[in-house]
């Protein structure tokens, strides 16, 4: 179709960017219209009807989502792009589920505008209409998913979490990355904003249960399938019931156990151990791997038609070195978790100490990032942490041309760790009230070793007890 043919509505309060993108799409020979706010904006739609919707999400009155949620009910094959001043991952997955076709964060970029228009024209020409992809959000964002960025990248995370949690449970979603860059708090994400967000999130770590009792955590079992089971229990596929099932490290299972679980994906169905009887599976699984898992294929160490059934939807998280522009958002997101955590008044990062974080490779990812902010409130003495401080942190300190002193190293370490494990064992003697087994349990220590600790750091278990 011709450009002419095709109008775009822009509904937006702010002048300039009204102005900007009239002048764009005027110049690339497409009809506009615009409103500066969403009521005006509404009204337009029947008389203009307009090809798509540049859509603010940030807006006096009437806001964007609301908006774009009254023009999917009456315009479904519409294309809206939202338009939001910061990304976050609610905002994101907010738009996408209420049915945006795509979102831009300001300041705009011309050449992403012209992408995303032609892509919506493009759809609507190919398919003649699109879908209504319209899906209420049953679960609000709270921050234990922990997902922290504006980058492209994670822009791009965020959409797809949108996407993924509309789908129904039979979708199974393959999470890739290094170690650290977040696949189980995506995993979270997806379950939390789905449908089924009220029903159990149940997380396996593939590598954490020994090979001979993973089948048997995963089915469950009948009394007398095995010596020692002494009673019926339910596996974790039971346990999930409608929600989610997180299995972590997927890249590690035998060929055997890939062998039962690709038959569990394919049927929807499974036997406990020891029993006939056949059991339905309503979760959704949602699988995560830090290899390369086409070169494990390649190498015969992981089923190729396992792999082919869970790559249907492929979620890559990148490295953090890959979005360093988020190393700053999120060294500050941990600073102010840690500092109220460990009731410190930690309140900034000076200029040195956010070079000297954006400096940094991470191996660990985000998982890295967070254990040198942990360590650096725990240490801090005053309220802003400088570099030096940083430094100490991550056990080593740095020269003026950037190389490690390494004769350092070794006192550093063990000054890092006595503070912390001395900063652990307080916090959990003051969140415990003094109760020696409840804090080791949490902690996932033994009772002597965590008594062990306080002898060590000179910490009495009464000095948290309340006095009667």
């Amino acid at each position: 179709m011709e450009r002419a043919k095709h109008k775009i509505l822009i509904i937006d309060d702010d002048e300039g960017i009204v102005f900007a993108l009239r002048q764009l799409f005027l110049k690339d020979g497409y009809g506009v219209a615009s409103a500066p706010e969403a009521i005006s904006g509404l009204s337009l739609l029947p008389a203009e009807k307009p090809t798509l919707v540049f859509l603010d999400i940030n807006m006096p009155g009437m806001n964007g989502l609301d908006t774009i949620k009254e023009i999917k009910a009456t315009y479904p094959s519409v294309p809206v792009i939202m338009i939001t001043g910061y990304g976050t991952v609610e905002t994101a997955v907010r738009a996408m589920q209420f049915g945006a076709f795509d979102y831009l964060t300001k300041p705009l970029d011309i050449q992403q505008v012209r992408k995303v228009t032609a892509e919506a024209i493009a759809r609507l020409e190919a398919i003649g209409a699109a879908r209504n992809s319209t899906q209420a959000i049953k679960a609000e964002f709270t921050d234990r998913y922990e997902l922290v960025g504006k980058s492209s990248g994670m822009q791009n995370i965020y959409k797809l979490i949108g996407s993924v949690s509309t789908t129904p449970n039979l979708t199974p979603v393959l999470l890739l990355g290094e170690s650290g860059t977040g696949k189980e708090l995506v995993a979270r994400a997806i379950h939390g904003y789905g449908p089924n967000s009220s029903q159990p999130f149940v997380a396996v770590n593939c590598t954490a249960v020994p090979e001979t009792l993973l089948e048997s955590e995963l089915f469950g079992y009948e009394k007398g399938a095995f010596t020692g089971a002494t009673d019926t229990k339910p596996g974790k596929f039971e346990a999930a019931k409608n929600g989610t099932i997180f299995l972590d490290e997927i890249g590690d299972l035998s060929l055997l156990l890939q062998q039962k679980f690709l038959r569990v994906l394919q049927e929807r169905q499974f036997e406990r151990l020891g029993s006939n009887q056949t059991l339905e599976v309503g979760a959704r699984f949602i699988a995560a791997t830090n290899k390369n898992i086409e070169d494990e294929v390649k190498k015969g160490d992981f089923r190729k038609d396992l792999f082919y059934r869970l790559n249907v939807m492929v979620i890559s998280l990148p490295p953090l070195r890959e979005r360093r522009e988020d190393i700053p958002i999120l060294a500050n997101y941990f600073l102010a978790k840690y500092s109220e955590k460990f009731r410190k008044k930690v309140t900034a990062f000076s200029e040195d100490a956010v070079r000297f974080l954006a400096a940094q490779m991470y191996p660990g990812n985000v998982r890295e990032l967070e254990n040198i902010v942990e360590r650096a409130v725990i240490l801090a003495k005053e309220d802003v942490i400088t570099s030096p401080a940083l430094e100490e942190s991550v056990g080593t300190h740095l020269n003026g041309d950037g190389s490690h002193a390494a004769g350092k190293f070794a006192g550093a370490r063990n000054r890092i760790i006595d503070d912390f494990e001395k900063g652990f064992v307080t916090e959990a003697m003051r969140e415990f009230k003094g109760n020696v087994v409840a804090a080791a349990q949490s902690s996932g220590m033994t009772r002597q070793n965590f008594q062990r600790l306080l002898s060590k750091h000179g910490i009495n278990p009464n000095d948290f007890r309340k006095k009667v």
